[in-house]
């Protein structure tokens, strides 16, 4: 093996605000392949430098991640991909994984912190064990809702594990994973955005009931759920002739998209963007019609009542994913409750026609809407951990304590199990994005 080189100088471009850290400061490699990831990691990365002090970050670094002073390697997060378009990205990881494995040889790393996208990350952690380099995990595989025969794997490859949810600890444990919950990284989103009553007092109006509408931020997720849902606002609005919807957009983009989707539908809407008018959105609602995703978490955090709808992947449900699914619920708040606290029409449905029908009975008997309000609340609140990227930087620090000053790479371990870089390969579990969700997963991040 080539001595190891220490050039912070090098490597395809600097990030933003990076400031090379001191020669005997920690050396992190650190990835994230999607948007989120991106985010999160940035996040991570500020507290680790608060807590540890100067720490040199390098990995796979998406806009986020650079803006923190993370140096990249390669980003992957500008064309992040879902279900088949996925596909196309092989040779990519391919190649990637291949110059990582030459990089490693070139760089001292004190550690590795790979960020959700195990379809990626999972053989991108044998190249790190392969190399007696620490592994963090932030965000863990879902092995609990398919496929667990990679616990195996993990147990291998990581060393430990950053969980989002609480009962990915125990269940992680118990396969011989060292795991801590560290806190759901959308819950410190949640405490900051501050709601004015005012303004939740302002949208709905006169209006009676407000139906809210969340149809995702991914724009071939606003169109294929944003028309079930207008198509729902629309039934109602038959019944109810005081109903008022606010529609939810993630962007100026999304506004657009949302405004072609509704043109002609002589509906009383409002076309909102922002997290605050979203907090507030949610909160004015009577009932919120939901995209699968995180936004539920928080429509569970406010404590309203729900429908939760996903119309993707119909046949690789049918082909593959109803073998492999081993969950009685797909929606965050039943998954987390493991029981149907809110109705949920996901991974698709042929028609509209019973989610009206379960939307006109949610409205017509109130008693329905504040059991549903009471439930979330009761089901959230002692699972809210704030701090998470502070939490996982705690993680990091307890795993570069592991290495004896001075910090220098170890030798690759012959008796790993680790393949040459000419054998890694994405791992060939089915994936719906540059991680591992299948379309009907919906991401649970």
């Amino acid at each position: 093996m080539p001595d190891a080189v220490d050039s912070r100088e090098s490597g395809p471009f600097l990030g933003r605000n990076r400031t090379p850290a001191p020669m005997d400061a920690p050396r992190v490699f650190i990835s994230a392949a999607e948007q989120s990831a991106d985010e999160h990691a940035a996040a991570l990365i500020r507290a680790s430098r608060k807590l540890m002090g100067p720490i040199d970050f390098e990995g796979l670094a998406g806009p986020a991640m650079r803006e923190a002073g993370c140096e990249c390697f390669h980003d992957m997060t500008a064309r992040s991909a879902m279900a088949l378009k996925a596909l196309g990205r092989v040779p990519e990881a391919l190649l990637l994984m291949n110059r990582l494995a030459k990089h490693l040889a070139a760089r001292r790393f004190d550690a590795a912190v790979l960020v959700d996208s195990p379809t990626l990350h999972l053989p991108m952690a044998r190249l790190f064990r392969a190399r007696g380099i620490p592994v963090l995990y932030y965000i863990a595989p879902q092995t609990w809702a398919w496929a667990p025969w990679r616990n195996a794997k993990i147990a291998q490859r990581v060393t430990s594990m950053a969980c989002i949810w609480p009962f990915e600890e125990p269940y992680f444990r118990g396969h011989g994973i060292a795991a801590t919950y560290v806190g759901h990284p959308s819950f410190d989103h949640f405490l900051s955005t501050k709601v004015d009553p005012a303004r939740v007092t302002a949208l709905r109006g006169s209006a009676s009931p407000v139906l809210t509408l969340l149809p995702g931020s991914r724009r071939h997720v606003v169109d294929e759920v944003l028309p079930g849902q207008l198509a729902v606002a629309k039934a109602l609005s038959s019944r109810f002739r005081q109903l008022r919807c606010l529609i939810v957009a993630a962007n100026e983009g999304a506004r657009e998209q949302i405004a072609r989707h509704i043109a002609g539908m002589h509906l009383t809407h409002d076309i909102l963007i922002g997290a605050e008018e979203r907090a507030a959105a949610i909160e004015a609602a009577d009932l919120v019609l939901a995209a699968s995703g995180t936004v539920t978490l928080e429509v569970a955090y406010r404590g309203a009542p729900m429908i939760v709808m996903y119309n993707h992947g119909r046949w690789l449900y049918t082909v593959a994913g109803r073998f492999l699914i081993r969950l009685k619920h797909l929606s965050i708040p039943n998954i987390l409750a493991d029981r149907a606290i809110v109705p949920e029409f996901m991974p698709f449905y042929r028609t509209v026609d019973p989610i009206i029908a379960r939307a006109l009975e949610l409205l017509s008997t109130p008693a329905s809407l504040e059991r549903m309000r009471a439930d979330l609340k009761n089901l959230i609140a002692p699972m809210v951990k704030p701090g998470a990227a502070d939490n996982t930087a705690l993680e990091l620090a307890k795993l570069l304590a592991l290495r004896k000053p001075p910090l220098v790479q170890e030798r690759p371990n012959a008796t790993s199990d680790a393949a040459p870089a000419s054998e890694s390969t994405i791992d060939s579990a089915p994936a719906a994005n540059s991680g591992e969700a299948l379309p009907f997963e919906a991401s649970l991040r």
